[in-house]
């Protein structure tokens, strides 16, 4: 199969779809993959890195995305590349769909078959090729939020695990899901008094459980939430319904109750965002400020570790990535009841409820699709 893989045209993205020790396992297949020049230089990996395991590099961009079946992104696709799809194309990238009607429809009427690494998912109800993702951007959630409470950045100047004779900052994580717990891990390493928010009870005596009592739990309620709002320094939004819009559960009327200075981050914001003042940002402007209150909301957090992100990636997608190139997508679809999830738009019709929902659009079942 001809594999492309073109180089990230979002703002401030580093990462790459596939690195070199991908390129060389789907090269051994005797798959024909084309990288285009560059692409990953921002991960640190060369052009000669793709070329010794077996990769062509291409430096017009319209050539590699016409000659290609199988094109592997990081993100969705920007405008200019949804121009480039056509019914020849299976796309296998982050799409995050419902919060975007106008991509959504862009890739309907390309007629390419779309394939979404965040809803795939195991045997085990979770989501695998997101999982990765989630962790890095949880983790450097606190980090991102411990930086914007600085004043030069806007916010109350507050060091996340205080000083002796000075309290520790409360950081507050709505979601107790693969980025939730990684952020409150990372808080809680820092020096935080850490609280987490979710409405699972098993998923919080299991946090419990795990952090002796060192992460304090509580059931999310619309109370539980306007506490937070006030107590804490730092707000981190790991909230997760997969395939469809965030949930709003910071309104706008609760930053008036919260502390001057303190910080929303909202690792959401790919779904809509979970804090009904998020508005996309990113890396070259990554914070504003409403109400008093920093905004945290990059849309591609991962992107600034691009090295790390680009190795836990394809560590994760490589497996499916091969079934696709040596199989194609129909037959690699109809093989796996987990990756069939994955498949969200093809020949112009949503093939994900979530997203047909988001804005009223017909859906059709994947798995009449691949009969």
């Amino acid at each position: 199969m001809r594999v492309a893989v073109p180089k990230e045209i979002k703002n401030h993205e580093y990462r790459v779809a596939l690195t070199p020790t991908g390129a060389r396992e789907l090269a051994a297949r005797g798959h024909d993959v084309s990288v285009q020049a560059s692409a990953g230089e921002g991960a640190g990996f060369s052009d000669a890195d793709y070329e010794a395991a077996g990769a062509r590099i291409e430096a017009d961009v319209e050539a590699l995305w016409q000659g290609a079946e199988l094109v592997l992104k990081v993100k969705e696709p920007q405008p200019g590349e949804v121009a480039r799809l056509t019914p020849q194309h299976t796309l296998f990238t982050y799409l995050h769909l419902a919060a975007e009607e106008t991509l959504t429809r862009g890739l309907m009427k390309s007629g390419a078959t779309c394939i979404a690494y965040e809803t795939l998912t195991d045997a085990r109800g979770g989501l695998p090729l997101l999982a990765p993702m989630s962790t890095v951007a949880g983790r450097m959630a606190v980090q991102a939020g411990a930086h914007s409470l600085e004043k030069a950045q806007g916010g109350a100047g507050v060091l996340l695990p205080g000083v002796p004779g000075v309290a520790p900052a409360n950081v507050t994580v709505i979601g107790g899901g693969v980025v939730g717990e990684n952020a409150a891990r990372m808080a809680l390493g820092l020096g935080a008094d850490v609280t987490i928010l979710d409405k699972s009870l098993e998923r919080l005596e299991v946090l419990d459980d795990r952090y002796q009592g060192r992460i304090k739990t509580v059931y999310s309620t619309a109370d539980a939430l306007d506490s937070a709002a006030r107590e804490s320094d730092m707000v981190i939004g790991a909230v997760l319904i997969p395939g469809a819009a965030a949930p709003k559960l910071i309104t706008r009327e609760m930053l008036g109750h919260m502390k001057p200075g303190s910080v929303l981050v909202d690792v959401a914001i790919d779904q809509g965002g979970c804090f009904e003042t998020s508005k996309p940002t990113t890396h070259a402007e990554p914070t504003y400020i409403v109400d008093g209150i920093v905004h945290y909301c990059v849309a591609n957090m991962p992107g600034a570790v691009a090295r790390t992100s680009t190795q836990g990636l394809t560590n994760a997608t490589l497996p499916f990535v091969l079934a696709l190139a040596d199989k194609g997508w129909k037959q690699a679809l109809s093989d796996d009841a987990h990756f069939l999830p994955g498949l969200n738009v093809h020949a112009g019709q949503v093939t994900y409820q979530a997203v047909a929902d988001a804005f009223g659009l017909d859906s059709v079942d994947p798995a009449s699709v691949v009969r």
